[in-house]
């Protein structure tokens, strides 16, 4: 029977996923390539031998989704799988007349196929776009466990972004083992709040291997999302954050509208600075297409080490990378800040941005004047690091997850900004994880 020849269009996370699970060890497909996007420095390599299994000897080459149609006809592919994330419809939907034009079906993968089961229960964090507040999220119904004495560990949705072979399956419990790996700034950004709490991470790229690992240490397993993606995990109880500040979005990107309509709890996240208007919106589009979640109401209140130091200056702000690309939002919690106690000015860093910072704005326009913590590699971190050095400002806002004075040398005076998950009103997680755990 003749094999159905796949190709795979990914980012270097769900995208290997879907393969190790369904495809590897499937003698119905030959998986033929993968491509990439969202993410630099994936294409041109090669998921590796080691990991694609013995019906792989030389493993699966990588290439740029750019050249799609070009790849489809050179493999003569029967089915294109898209697998990955934060991606409206209408772009989906593109992809898909583009797939079919040049001759193959098109493939959207669901939970069925792809999520593993566990022996512990899990908690899954997810959300309906980028920088909707998952991060802050998961650290609470962390705390909260942790109030309950639960043993837990975090599994965060992967970034294998270096040597796949040596990230296959990676545990964090200190900083030494953020080094160990040569963990980028969104790693980092991810980690480090989870390993100051004294959380075990696990992450990397074969999920059934982390998911073994993990069960052999937890009570309880806690599923950090990325993006606005599914979980690789089922979960027991699925806990989704919405974020009105893009009013309408969670029912216009894939998959965070899955994601939404599959969801136990819907966190309504940031309607301390929100639109009233917005913030109602989002809450009517949730009753719409999931009337029996509970929905649970949030804030973000943002915490700065002396405020007072940001009033009248020029302010750069840095912002988390992620938020600002494929998370398509114009400012974070920094330029809350930076209004809120009264800075003089936002300096506009992009006509001061050095290599590859330079083409970040150019791929994601609708970045506003504020500095993506980009960091996919030491050379694009040192060039974060020049474009900070380059931009004339009084005060640099450093508004990322981690403390990025870490790994980027920044001479001028930095505030930092922190920001963490707190319920308005009734119910609560802690309400809703103790009648469920309790």
């Amino acid at each position: 029977m003749k094999k159905e020849r796949v190709l795979i269009m990914g980012a270097a996370g769900r995208d290997f996923h879907n393969f190790n699970t369904y495809f590897r060890n499937n003698p119905a497909y030959e998986v033929v390539a993968f491509t990439a996007t969202q993410i630099p420095n994936i294409e041109g390599r090669i998921y590796p031998p080691e990991l694609a299994g013995p019906q792989y000897p030389d493993g699966i080459p990588i290439y740029p989704e750019s050249e799609l149609n070009d790849l489809i006809t050179k493999y003569e592919v029967d089915q294109v799988v898209f697998a990955y994330s934060d991606i409206s419809h209408e772009y989906v939907m593109h992809k898909a007349s583009q797939v079919l034009a040049a001759g193959a079906d098109f493939r959207l993968m669901g939970t069925k196929t792809t999520m593993l089961t566990s022996k512990a229960p899990v908690i899954s964090v997810c959300a309906a776009r980028t920088g909707s507040g998952k991060s802050q999220t998961t650290r609470r119904v962390c705390d909260i466990l942790r109030e309950m004495g639960m043993k837990l560990v975090v599994v965060r949705h992967p970034m294998p972004y270096g040597d796949l072979v040596k990230q296959a399956c990676q545990r964090f419990a200190t900083y030494e083992d953020l080094d160990r790996y040569d963990c980028t700034i969104e790693e980092r950004e991810e980690y480090e709040p989870h390993l100051d709490r004294g959380v075990t991470v696990y992450a990397g790229v074969d999920y059934e291997r982390i998911l073994q690992e993990a069960q052999k240490e937890a009570d309880i397993i806690v599923w950090d999302g990325g993006n606005n993606d599914l979980p690789f995990f089922k979960p027991d109880v699925h806990i989704v954050v919405v974020d009105p500040h893009r009013a309408g979005h969670e029912v216009r990107y894939h998959p965070g509208e899955a994601n939404l309509r599959m969801a136990d709890v819907v966190v309504i996240n940031k309607i301390d600075t929100a639109d009233l208007a917005n913030v109602a919106q989002v809450r009517h589009n949730v009753r719409a297409i999931n009337p029996k979640a509970t929905i649970i109401e949030a804030a973000s209140p943002i915490f700065v080490e002396n405020p007072d130091e940001i009033r009248g200056k020029r302010v750069l702000v840095v912002e988390d990378g992620p938020t600002l690309t494929h998370g398509e939002m114009a400012y974070g919690a920094g330029v809350v800040a930076a209004r809120r106690f009264g800075a003089a000015e936002i300096v506009d860093p992009r006509p001061y941005a050095v290599g590859s910072i330079v083409e970040t704005y150019e791929k994601y326009p609708t970045t506003g004047p504020v500095l993506p913590a980009m960091g996919y590699g030491r050379k694009q971190i040192e060039e974060l690091g020049l474009t900070i050095h380059a931009t004339p400002c009084d005060l640099v806002i450093v508004a990322t997850p981690i403390d990025l004075r870490r790994v980027v040398q920044i001479t001028q005076p930095t505030q930092r900004v922190r920001y963490e998950l707190q319920e308005i009103g009734q119910p609560t997680l802690q309400d809703m994880l103790r009648q469920k755990f309790g």
